[in-house]
């Protein structure tokens, strides 16, 4: 296999089209073209690459399929499976509860197979805190938020049932919107699973109860 013909297999086994890898990059989406049609990157890409890919530089360039040290390639549509529903198995189902990583922190963790989840928050009507995904305990995803409660009338048990609802497309925190008796729940997002941010509301009655605030990306 070429390093051009490579280039190609790793960039669609790790889920990123020819415009998301020249983004990580710094290049044009026609140089990713160039590159994966006959066209030789520079050392400098050939080493960035070998990183994005997790692969050694020597696999990437060789013609060899016998190079040893190759990590597992990440696969895009594996962790958002396993993020969805590890999210589905802890905080929101009131499940998976373990002990405290930092002091005085809420922890909630779920494992399978390669793959570890851990959401730990501090605080309570005001509360900061951050969901990572590990695989074969390397970082592969993390996301920051910070959240708080604005008045009478809102619901642990509502923003829960919000939560269970995590959208496939958008596996950050709930649906775009979700309405149950005097309760309404809100979220928009700008960017994918890769690179995004947004913000969360919970109205009740049409007053606006709740607001959390989240950002983060892949680590890989």
């Amino acid at each position: 296999m070429t390093v051009n013909e490579k280039i190609k297999k790793y960039r669609e086994q790790a889920g990123y089209s020819q415009e998301t890898l020249a983004q990580k990059m710094n290049v044009s989406r026609q140089t990713v073209t160039k590159w994966e049609a006959g066209t030789i990157p520079q050392i400098d890409y050939l080493i960035q690459l070998s990183d994005l890919f997790g692969i050694t530089l020597d696999h990437l360039v060789r013609e060899d399929d016998c190079i040893k040290q190759e990590k597992q390639p990440l696969v895009k549509n594996d962790w958002i499976d396993f993020l969805i529903k590890a999210k589905q198995h802890t905080y929101a189902a009131k499940m998976g509860k373990v002990a405290s990583s930092r002091i005085a922190s809420s922890d909630y963790q779920f494992n399978e197979g390669d793959y570890m989840y851990l959401d730990s928050f501090l605080g309570s009507e005001k509360f900061s805190g951050t969901e990572a995904i590990w695989f074969q305990e390397q970082p592969l995803w993390s996301m920051n938020y910070y959240g708080y409660v604005l008045g009478a009338g809102f619901s642990g048990d509502f923003l829960k049932e919000s939560l269970m609802r995590v959208p496939y497309d958008q596996p950050f925190r709930g649906p775009q919107l979700y309405q149950l008796g005097d309760y309404t729940y809100h979220c928009h997002a700008d960017g994918d699973p890769h690179c995004f941010y947004g913000k969360e509301e919970i109205f009740f009655k049409d007053k606006l109860v709740y607001e959390l605030y989240f950002h983060g990306g892949d680590l890989y």
